[in-house]
């Protein structure tokens, strides 16, 4: 009843986050059950205490290696569950409530994993475009870096989204289906019509498919980009301190957006943030940016020493303060 009729029908909340809930009490329940020593289709409602759900988050985190981001996801899946008894089960009001309180995670700000322009010219320059397997590759990474699409928003693409004639642009549905429209270079659209002709798809499937038409994960995209990276690395060394996925072309056109001098307001707009503070994270990390803003900044004048310096006591010019 959780998943077919509150999230579904009544939330009407996406297949994305139905399956991102199931996922985490596949997870949830499996870990308990073994905790129990039982079989999950024994465990009563009862033993799915606050702190069961706390050790999970720990094993979430210490065993499984998952984010702060990732636990704090799955805290979510589970929170909205005991919300959603609490209202039909009154009884159990208390239980529900402990599970309610317990805390997201604050996870420490790190500057976005973004790739340099060279870098992204390097792996792109990786798939065989001869074959279409290298050809298709080539097209969904040269999509993910123009539009700053999301990678399952770039799997979902289908032919009719696109518009090929001037001016070309994609539509692209987000999170929480939230549309946006991108637009496309030139060599973009060469790409995307070039790859249908040669393999040509429905109107309303996804265009990106592997060898047997049926579509692409996101997990094959991140195993081929590996690939392309390894390869990549012997004309771009620095690749190879970096931990690339098909989110890091989305933190490159964002950070490149913002090196070209384009507005936040538009980033925004162009990558489908909810809140302006997520874009101004990307005006933060460029460091050619902050250099060209450093060099507008008038320099100290240097002819002389600071006054403290020329002061003979530290002590004597303290008191001048």
């Amino acid at each position: 009843m959780f998943f077919t009729d509150w999230m579904v029908q009544q939330r009407n909340a996406s297949m994305h986050t139905v399956k991102s809930y199931r996922d985490t009490w596949r997870l949830f329940l499996r870990f308990v059950a073994v905790r129990r020593g039982k079989p999950v289709v024994r465990l009563a409602l009862s033993e799915l205490t606050e702190a069961e759900v706390i050790a999970f988050l720990q094993h979430l985190e210490i065993e499984r290696g998952d984010t702060i981001g990732t636990r704090n996801c799955r805290l979510a899946a589970l929170r909205s569950f005991f919300g959603f008894v609490a209202t039909r089960e009154p009884e159990l009001m208390a239980q529900c409530a402990e599970v309610l309180n317990v805390p997201t995670k604050k996870a420490p700000i790190r500057a976005p994993n973004y790739l340099e322009p060279e870098e992204v010219q390097a792996i792109l320059a990786q798939p065989d475009r001869s074959t279409l397997t290298g050809q298709r590759d080539h097209a969904l990474l040269s999509l993910l870096y123009n539009t700053g699409a999301r990678i399952q928003e770039a799997l979902d693409l289908c032919p009719q989204a696109i518009r090929f004639d001037p001016p070309a642009c994609v539509r692209l549905y987000g999170k929480g289906r939230k549309e946006r429209i991108s637009p496309l270079w030139p060599e973009t659209v060469v790409l995307l019509r070039s790859l249908l002709e040669r393999m040509p798809r429905p109107a309303n499937e996804p265009i990106f498919v592997n060898r047997y038409g049926n579509p692409l994960s996101a997990s094959g995209v991140r195993f081929k980009l590996a690939e392309y990276v390894r390869a990549a690395e012997r004309t771009v060394p620095t690749l190879a301190r970096k931990h690339v996925t098909p989110h890091s072309f989305r933190h490159a056109t964002a950070v490149h957006l913002v090196a070209a001098g384009v507005d936040v307001t538009v980033i925004r707009s162009w990558l489908g943030h909810v809140s302006l503070k997520t874009t101004n994270h990307y005006a933060q990390a460029n460091l050619e940016t902050k250099r060209r803003a450093l060099e507008r900044v008038e320099r100290p004048k240097t002819g002389s020493p600071p006054s403290w310096r020329r002061d003979q006591s530290v002590l004597e010019w303290l008191d001048t303060l």
